[in-house]
């Protein structure tokens, strides 16, 4: 399943805030090795429909609870941004929450917790969504405080000022002044060579300052327009009550002409690539391990995801017995391929013991992976992580706003919506030949990058 899991000496799970990993949990069965009767299978209900406008729109009706999530999900992340103004699909986030034409400034989160919802936005190198879950007496609020902030965003000086100092606190304060926060960023510079991903969504401190009003206004028209959104909506609601409601909120918003296309195109790697960064905060070295792969949603993908399950999932996984409880190099050790619309890569990730030579840790993991290659994988570990995954997917699906914002990255990575439903047996289809072949295609030595971070020597006096 498509997530990056740490797993502490304890065994405690801890999962890596990096949206591209959490936002894309997709449910596994194997019919051939885990069969359950027909009567198990829960199809989510999904119906589409698109504006005049080109929103697209996407219901799934749940009666279970009185209440309905919503998310609005806009085909536009980091990738989409350029050279020199990075850090612009962030900053959006933060400027969708300063007040639009009939909505003041921070009134859209009060309207919504005064009357007893949630709210929040999330940006990622592919998307950029909004979200919210209300009572279902709400849901005409909640239309139209997103049709108004989509029709007519207050953009002025103040607030670009304002929200432009928040996303650069926000920078130090997850990035600049966090341990390790800057490999990630690093990593990814040196891994990949296209523009599209090799900048990260937070954006450099430059290009936040050098935006001006009308390049902001400009991102605005662009992207946030109804042609480049998809809406989703779950809960208890009458599909044709509520598209009447959403035409009638949304429809008159007018359409922009489509954005640019974004080149995601990466050339081969015939080199490995390897750099060394020390960092003030860190307290262990860390070692980072990444491979260039293939977008979601392909038959390679789905294998990789369920490689990354086989060698980091968990106390049982292969480098977890290894380096945790075998070798006893490692504190944690996280994993896998991570969910993106173009080349993904396959990361491994270890924060070594004290004293622990990172070049023999190294070592060990790709022994590890160079017995994947030879020997492959055995139907107990595909049947374990498809277990694994399916009870914490079928979890999960039991929230309408995770339902919600599955549906609306359905729909603008793949314009398929009804994958949620259909992913089950794209990974049945998965065999042990089929991780053991993308293990020898994807994780060879001149395609790998790495990145070892040192805690940085202290200089001064001992303390």
């Amino acid at each position: 399943m498509t997530r990056f899991r740490i797993f502490s000496i304890a065994g405690l799970s801890l999962t890596l805030a990096t949206a591209a990993f959490t936002n894309a949990a997709a449910p596994r069965s194997s019919p051939a090795r885990a069969a359950s009767p027909a009567a198990q299978e829960v199809k989510i209900p999904v119906e589409q429909y698109t504006l005049k406008n080109g929103l697209r729109v996407v219901l799934s009706e749940d009666h279970a609870a009185p209440t309905v999530s919503l998310c609005v999900t806009y085909d536009v992340g980091s990738r989409n941004e350029q050279a020199g103004h990075t850090g612009f699909a962030h900053l959006f986030e933060h400027m969708m929450f300063q007040g639009s034409q009939n909505v003041g400034k921070g009134e859209h989160l009060i309207l919504v917790h005064v009357n007893g919802g949630d709210v929040n936005g999330t940006t990622s190198d592919d998307e950029t969504n909004y979200y919210e879950r209300v009572p279902a007496n709400q849901l005409d609020m909640a239309l139209f405080l997103e049709s108004d902030r989509m029709r007519a965003l207050r953009i002025n000086q103040a607030n670009l000022d304002n929200q432009r100092s928040t996303v650069q606190e926000e920078r130090r304060l997850r990035m600049d002044n966090q341990a390790y926060g800057k490999t990630g960023e690093i990593l990814e510079d040196l891994a990949y060579d296209n523009f599209a991903y090799k900048h990260s969504t937070m954006g450099s401190m430059g290009d936040l300052n050098a935006a001006s009003l009308d390049d902001v206004a400009q991102f605005f028209k662009t992207y946030y327009a109804p042609n480049n959104a998809v809406l989703a909506l779950v809960g208890d609601f009458k599909s044709e009550e509520t598209l009447a409601k959403i035409k009638k909120y949304f429809e008159d918003i007018p359409q922009q002409p489509a954005p640019p296309a974004v080149d995601m195109g990466e050339p081969a790697q015939t080199g490995e690539r390897r750099t060394v960064v020390e960092d003030s905060f860190a307290k262990l070295p860390r070692l980072d391990i990444v491979y260039k792969t293939v977008p979601a949603n392909t038959p390679d993908f789905y294998a990789l995801d369920m490689l990354g399950d086989i060698l980091f999932a968990g106390p049982s996984s292969r480098l977890y017995q290894k380096l945790v409880k075998e070798k006893t190099v490692a504190l944690q050790v996280a994993g896998g391929v991570n969910f993106r619309r173009g080349p993904a890569l396959f990361q491994a990730f270890a924060l070594l013991k004290p004293g622990q030579d990172a070049s023999e840790v190294e070592k060990l993991i790709y022994e590890e992976f160079e017995h994947v290659k030879m020997d492959g994988v055995t139907p107990a570990e595909m049947q374990k992580v498809l277990i694994q995954d399916r009870l914490q997917q079928a979890q999960s699906m039991t929230s309408t706003m995770s339902r919600a914002r599955n549906l609306g990255q359905y729909a603008v990575y793949f314009h398929d919506p009804e994958l949620i439903n259909t992913v089950l047996a794209k990974y049945s289809e998965i065999t042990p030949a089929d991780i053991q072949r993308v293990a020898r295609q994807y994780l060879g030595a001149t395609a790998r990058t790495i990145v070892l971070t040192n805690p940085k020597a202290q200089t001064g006096p001992a303390q």
